[in-house]
């Protein structure tokens, strides 16, 4: 997603408030869908979500940065609207079917369960290759993150 007026605002007013040092950001909505943001956005405010994957095949060269530790990342929902910053922790590559029971915990999604987030991300990647027109395999390289929310205050385990 593109940076715009509302992001740079809410990123100002994260560096004026907290006095980080952190020089830029990237935007990210989850999901393929209006309702798919919101309810996983919601996770993430609730404290729930504090993982994400996605495809390697994503970030191709000119594309959106690929994903590194100590990067900010502003969240926003379905209407663009920027809900909260969060800070990669941590970043792994490995095949999808290599998730552990810990990750799919981390993600927050379903019953939290592997078998479960299996499931869910083999028929989201599997939609996804039918829009772009990729194979997807079991075996195709994905980007597991983990992060901790920084902003807004009082939002889910905020800190610095």
């Amino acid at each position: 997603m593109n940076k715009t007026p509302d992001t740079d605002a809410f990123w100002q007013t994260f560096l004026a408030a907290t006095g980080s040092e952190a020089s830029d950001y990237v935007v990210v909505a989850f999901g393929d869908s209006p309702v798919m943001m919101d309810e996983l956005l919601g996770l993430v405010l609730a404290g729930t979500k504090r993982a994400t994957a996605s495809l390697v095949r994503d970030y191709p060269d000119g594309g959106d940065p690929f994903p590194q530790v100590g990067d900010h990342v502003v969240v926003v929902d379905s209407r663009h609207t920027p809900r909260c910053i969060w800070r990669t922790t941590e970043i792994t590559v490995r095949p999808l079917v290599q998730v552990d029971d810990a990750f799919a915990w981390d993600e927050g999604e379903g019953d939290r369960s592997r078998d479960d987030w299996l499931a869910g991300h083999r028929a989201y990647f599997t939609a996804q290759a039918a829009r772009e027109g990729f194979d997807m395999h079991d075996e195709i390289e994905t980007v597991f993150e983990r992060f901790t929310i920084v902003w807004p205050p009082g939002a889910a385990d905020a800190g610095g």
